[in-house]
This record gives C-alpha cells, structure tokens and sequence, in this order.
C-alpha cells in the first residue's frame, strides 16, 4: 500500500499555492533581486508583519523556494527567480492570477460539480470576460500571465511545426500577438492578422508597435461568433476553442471555414486529454475550464476530430510540442 503521506501532500497543495501568490503579490523576488535580505527589512517595504513575513519565507523555503542564508536572511533561489518581474519566463503574474479570482472560483468547486454549471459566474454574477472588462486591474494581470506563459509554449510551437507554406496567417482572437510576432520574426515572407476584441486589441497595439512588424502584421477588431478576417491561408487559434461548450466552439470555426481560402488549414494549439489514467496536466485544466470558463472543457483527439468535422473541417494531424500543448492541424473540406 503507498504511504498515506503522498496523498496528505496532495490534499495540502493549496498551501503552497497560497503563499507563492502571496510572495508574487507582495513582489518579495524583485526586493532581493540583488541580494539577500533581512525580513525586517522585507516587512518594512512591502507593510507586512515582521514575525508573518519570515514565517512565510520559512515554509517556502521549505519546498525549495528562497532560502533562509543566516537567521531571518533569505535569498532567491533558482525557482523563486521566476517571480521575478522581469525575467525571461516569469510566472509572477501567473502566480498571482490564480491565488486571486481563480483561487475564489475553485473555493465554490462544489457548485460547478453539483450543477455542471460555472462557478466563477456564479461567486462574480458575471462571466470570466465580463469580470475582466469592469475590472482593470485583474484584465492587467490577466494579459501579463498570458504573455509570460506564451514565452514557453511559443518556443515549443515553433519548433514543433514547419509555418513555411503559409503566405497570410490570421490569429483568431490572438490576444497581445506575442505568438504571431514570434511566427512572422521566423518567417521574414509571411504576413499575418492579429483579430481579437476592441479593448483586447487596443491593450496590445502599444506592445506590437515596439516589435518593429509594421509591414507584416495587421490589427483587426471584432466578435469571432459574428466574423474573422478574410483571405487566410491558415487560421491560428490559440487556447480559444477549449473556453467554450461545442455549439459555440463549432460557430467559432465554421467563421474560420468561411473566412478562409480553398485549401485553408486551420491550427488550433490545445491540450489534447491522453485515453485512459494516463497522467496529464489537462485533465486538472478542464476542471479549471468547468468552474472558470462558460462552457469550457478540454477535449481529446476524438472528440476534436468530431467537433471539427461538424464544422467542415477534416483532422489530419496532432503534433505534440515539448509543453502541454499539442498542434492539431485540420484542413478546409471542399463541399
């Protein structure tokens, strides 16, 4: 039989969780970014509890997570260097995003399984976009996690697929563009359509225009449930389709099918969830898509494949990336 400890650390994770958020918010990485610090000193800029503050530290160091040098000194350590700020692949907003609104949601978990209905709409009388749209702060926090997550995936899709044979590539609710730039900077011949909402698109144009893609990549405001730019080659949708239940996954893509040319491929970057108890960090996601998202799941290749053809598109192929995410490529059905 395993010890009953593995599972006591499981059911204790939230812990952990919880005082990473709480390091992130209070920005403790970037105090010692040049070097180790007392806490009272930690306590003092960030208007904390000197006593609190080191016993924070102290449990995180724990797991690996700063580390205590002399008495009530902490430095960073390889991991807590991530929630640094400024840092090639930062998780500090990430860390953040999810101790906050996400951390409520999951708290009423038990609405969503009792109901299958979402439980942050629920806690927030407003769904996950709402939320975000009256609140600015959150829908800050919310796109920096995204950009700094794309620093890890965009590498692994990169070098996972072959973009040569497309000339135009729209990004279909592409969010800050931190993907196709990274495409198109690979790519000098290609040209591409970062689409997404108005206040989306707005937040994101000062980001691009620092890039220096000025020839190559143009902006589109607009609702993919009423219409995406036309005269793709290729139709890029990047964690879109799996926020949503399949009605309006298939309206989404049958757009796309529209929008683009003959012989069109559509790439949707997903998770793809493995048959059987295979482990896989997806399978914990779409539990975070029932209670965060209205109507969203991840799926598996089947259920992709059907979803796909209902909106005129055949599977033709699922490349994995070295993350969690797979490419699953699909072309236009000529009817």
């Amino acid at each position: 039989m395993p010890s009953p400890t593995t599972l006591l650390e499981a059911i204790r994770g939230y812990r952990i969780s919880q005082c990473i958020y709480i390091a992130a918010k209070l920005g403790i990485a970037d105090l010692l970014k040049d070097g180790e610090q007392h806490c009272d000193v930690l306590a003092t800029v960030t208007n904390t509890n000197k006593d609190a503050i080191y016993r924070l530290l102290r449990a995180l160091a724990s797991v690996g997570i700063f580390a205590e040098t002399q008495p009530h000194y902490f430095q960073l350590t390889p991991l807590a260097a991530y929630l640094q700020s400024d840092v090639p692949n930062s998780l500090k907003a990430y860390a953040i995003m999810l101790g906050e609104e996400h951390y409520q949601a999951w708290g009423s978990i038990m609405y969503s399984i009792q109901t299958g209905e979402n439980a942050f709409e629920n806690l927030y009388g407003m769904n996950f976009y709402e939320f975000f749209k009256q609140n600015s702060a959150s829908a800050k926090t919310f796109d920096q996690a995204m950009t700094d997550l794309s620093g890890v995936v965009n590498v692994s899709i990169l070098a996972a697929y072959n973009f040569s044979s497309i000339g135009k590539l729209v990004d279909v609710g592409g969010g800050n563009g931190k993907l196709l730039s990274s495409i198109l900077e690979a790519y000098p011949t290609m040209t591409g359509v970062l689409f997404d909402q108005p206040d989306v698109i707005d937040r994101a144009s000062d980001l691009l225009k620092t890039i220096g893609l000025s020839n190559s990549l143009q902006l589109a405001k607009g609702d993919f449930f009423k219409t995406v730019p036309v005269g793709g080659d290729a139709y890029m949708l990047k964690h879109i389709i799996h926020n949503w239940g399949d009605e309006e996954a298939i309206a989404i893509l049958q757009n796309c099918y529209q929008a683009m040319r003959d012989r069109g491929v559509l790439l949707l970057m997903e998770i793809v969830i493995p048959p059987g108890n295979e482990p896989c960090t997806g399978k914990f996601m779409d539990i975070n898509m029932l209670t965060i998202c209205p109507g969203g799941r991840e799926r598996t290749e089947t259920e992709y494949r059907n979803l796909l053809k209902k909106a005129g598109f055949k599977l033709t192929k699922i490349v994995p990336t070295e993350s969690e995410i797979s490419i699953i490529e699909a072309v236009k059905n000529q009817i």
